[in-house]
């Protein structure tokens, strides 16, 4: 594997301003200023979902004036559809879907195991039976009712498309190929995602192979990168797993902190009590001067942990999908349109709120929307929660530049959990 790629220059990142305790000691977070061949991302950023190459409902351009500084696409959906190689020859996944700024995808490991073990979309946050966790069971449960459509070795996973019932295989070479032919301006290596429930042999048994793979991703990544010269530089973040497991996260860290990648991926299942710590773990071992990315968070708590504990960006799709419930955030927390009480209130979603939504209809219209099932609805309610979320982690990254993250944390927090 070689220790570096000439091109790995026209990617950087710089730390800017570090967050103070308010005794006035250093703490793990910080702003930062990640450097990509399509703009730079200010951090904390959160980073918007983008999982087919569209934020569900909403308009690139619209995603663009909500604040947004880069979105986030699935290897694995756009691999089965409309297939990489379109991407490719469209010119890269940001020319194909009309956005101008960062890209990132994911490698796909994600959805091939939790949708080969039936889980669909959720992986499970909530603490184990730590008297249970050598237990060999737990490493082929599947979801009640589904069968397994995936199989994991040495060399990759064996899958079944959701779509069509077809067979795929995926590995460290091809995901870095499928992710290439993309075009994302960061990508993430391929790894092997487990859960909570995983025994703790399994996990140690799967972290020594997410080790072996980040190599052979590294190692075909350069290989791309000198192949696709006349493409912008991409880079790559290897992602840490470990679960729970203080050790096997420390380890992780310090095994792929030691390769050239430029960036590293938090991944996996995080008992949510313990995400600041998890995380924090990661920080002290991962080097510093290299961005690190929190995969599948959203909630206010959960956010300001995490960038308490250092992480620079973070992304997640729960903002549109629970607009498709009618669901939506306010400053004093979500609530849900559905609710008989809004049939006639006049009001914005918010009051105060800068969005496109808020600045033009009311509470009593989206509502109607909602009702009669038209999907304009689903729009209105994603371009707010996808605001109110970017406008938080800016309106935190403004307040670790001027001082203020700790009384805006308690502010903010404070307001959003009082209904709670």
């Amino acid at each position: 594997m070689p220790n570096s790629h000439p091109r790995q220059s026209e990617f950087s990142f710089r730390v800017d301003t570090p967050l103070r305790a308010r005794d006035g000691a250093r703490t793990l977070g910080r702003t930062g200023t990640i450097t990509t061949p399509h703009g730079e991302i200010r951090t904390p950023a959160f980073i918007a979902v983008g999982t087919k190459a569209t934020v569900k409902a909403v308009l690139p351009e619209s995603v663009r004036d909500l604040g947004a500084q880069a979105v986030l696409a699935n290897a694995y959906h756009l691999y089965l559809q409309p297939g990489p190689e379109i991407l490719d020859e469209a010119g890269g996944l940001g020319r194909f879907m009309n956005w101008h700024r960062p890209t990132f995808t994911d490698s796909g490991g994600f959805q091939v195991m939790s949708l080969g073990s039936g889980f669909k979309k959720v992986i499970d946050m909530m603490a184990v039976d730590a008297s249970g966790a050598d237990d060999p069971a737990r490493d082929t449960a599947v979801a009640p009712g589904k069968e397994r459509l995936a199989h994991i070795d040495e060399d990759g996973v064996w899958f079944t498309s959701h779509l069509n019932g077809d067979r795929h295989r995926f590995s460290p070479e091809i995901s870095m190929n499928v992710q290439h032919q993309i075009g994302a301006d960061i990508m993430f290596a391929f790894d092997e995602l487990t859960t909570l429930q995983n025994s703790r042999a399994y996990q140690e048994e799967s972290l020594e192979r997410t080790r072996r793979w980040a190599e052979r991703c590294v190692a075909e990544h350069f290989r791309l990168t000198d192949e696709r010269e006349h493409r912008p530089y991409q880079a790559l973040f290897g992602v840490i797993q470990g679960a729970q497991y203080e050790d096997l996260r420390r380890k992780a860290c310090q095994d792929l902190g030691a390769m050239p990648f430029d960036g590293f991926g938090i991944g996996g299942a995080l008992e949510k009590e313990n995400l600041g710590t998890i995380v924090a773990w990661c920080s002290e071992e991962l080097p510093e001067d290299k961005p690190r990315h929190l995969l599948g968070i959203s909630e206010p708590d959960d956010i300001f942990a995490a960038i308490e504990a250092g992480a620079d960006t973070f992304d997640c799709v729960s903002p549109t999908r629970v607009a498709r419930n009618s669901a939506f955030y306010t400053a004093e927390g979500r609530f849900n349109l559905s609710g008989a009480k809004y049939r006639q209130d006049w009001g914005p979603l918010q009051d105060g709120c800068d969005c496109y939504t808020c600045q033009n209809y009311t509470r009593a219209y989206i509502r109607h929307l909602y009702k009669a099932k038209e999907m304009l609805s689903h729009t209105l309610i994603s371009i707010h929660n996808e605001r109110f979320v970017v406008r938080m982690v800016d309106d935190a990254r403004k307040a670790i530049e001027d001082g203020t993250f700790w009384d805006f944390k308690a502010e903010t927090l404070g307001r959003y959990y009082t209904q709670r």
